[in-house]
C-alpha cells in the first residue's frame, strides 16, 4: 500500500482510469479509492495447464513482436522517447449537481446573445477604444438617448443566471492564492485556485507542484517554455 503514496496524481488517477473509478477528489481520496478497490476485487480462478501453456506461447509471440517493433524503432533517427512516454492527462472538473449544470448552460447562451458594451466615441480615440464600459452623460448625448446607430446601453435585462453568478466557466469557484498555504483551505471537487499575478516565477512553479499533489485546478497556469 506504501507504493500508491509515492505515485504522483496522474498515476494515481491512470490507475482509477483503469479500474473503471472516478478520478475526482484529493490525493488521500485516490488511494483510499484504490486501496478498497485491491480490497474488493475477486481472487483470480485457477488456470488449467493446457491454458497455461497456450498463455505462455502466446506471451513468447507476443515479445517477439515487441522486440521486431523495438529494432524498427532503433533504427528510425527521427524516433523521440518523450511522445512515447508523455500521457495526456485531463484536467480537474467539478463535482456540479443538476440544478447548476442547467444554470451554467443556460449563461453560456444567454452570453452569446448578448451585445458588446463599448463606451460613447470608443472608435474616435484609441485611449478610449482600451478602456471598458462607462455610462453616458449629457443631454445631448446619442448612446444616452438609445439612437440605434450607437452602441447598446448596460441595461438591467441583460443580466445573467443568479445561480452561476461568479464561477468560472468550468463550474469551479476561484480561490486566489499567493502561497502554497492557501492551497490547504481549498476544496478540490468544487473550487479552483488562481494564482496572484504579482507571484513570481519561482514560488509559481512550487504551487503548482502542491496543486498537483492534492489534486487541485490552476486555472491561470503558465506553459512551459
Amino acid at each position: 500500500m506504501s507504493d500508491y503514496e509515492n505515485m504522483t496524481v496522474a498515476e494515481l488517477k491512470e490507475q482509477l482510469k483503469e479500474a473503471g473509478l472516478p478520478v475526482s477528489g484529493k490525493k488521500a481520496d485516490l488511494i483510499a479509492r484504490l486501496q478498497d478497490g485491491a480490497e474488493t476485487s475477486a481472487p483470480a480462478k485457477k488456470e488449467s495447464p493446457v491454458e497455461e501453456s497456450a498463455e505462455e506461447e502466446s506471451a513468447e509471440e507476443e515479445s517477439a513482436e515487441e522486440e521486431e517493433v523495438e529494432e524498427e524503432y532503433d533504427d528510425d533517427e527521427d524516433w523521440d522517447d518523450e511522445e512515447v512516454d508523455a500521457v495526456h492527462v485531463a484536467r480537474q472538473k467539478p463535482i456540479l449537481s443538476d440544478e447548476l449544470r442547467a444554470a451554467l448552460a443556460l449563461r453560456a447562451a444567454q452570453k452569446k446573445a448578448t451585445p458588446s458594451f463599448r463606451r460613447t466615441e470608443w472608435f474616435r480615440y484609441k485611449r478610449l477604444s482600451r478602456s471598458g464600459w462607462r455610462k453616458p452623460h449629457g443631454m445631448d448625448n446619442k448612446q444616452r438617448r438609445n439612437y440605434k446607430y450607437r452602441g447598446s446601453l448596460v441595461r438591467i435585462g441583460h443580466g445573467k443566471v443568479n445561480a452561476a453568478s461568479g464561477l468560472h466557466p468550468s463550474g469551479f469557484k476561484e480561490i486566489m492564492v499567493h502561497n502554497t498555504a492557501d492551497l490547504d483551505q481549498i476544496d478540490a471537487e468544487s473550487q479552483a485556485a488562481r494564482v496572484g499575478a504579482t507571484v513570481g516565477g519561482r514560488k509559481r512553479e512550487t504551487i503548482h507542484s502542491r496543486a498537483d499533489e492534492l489534486g487541485i485546478r490552476v486555472l491561470n497556469r503558465r506553459r512551459d517554455r
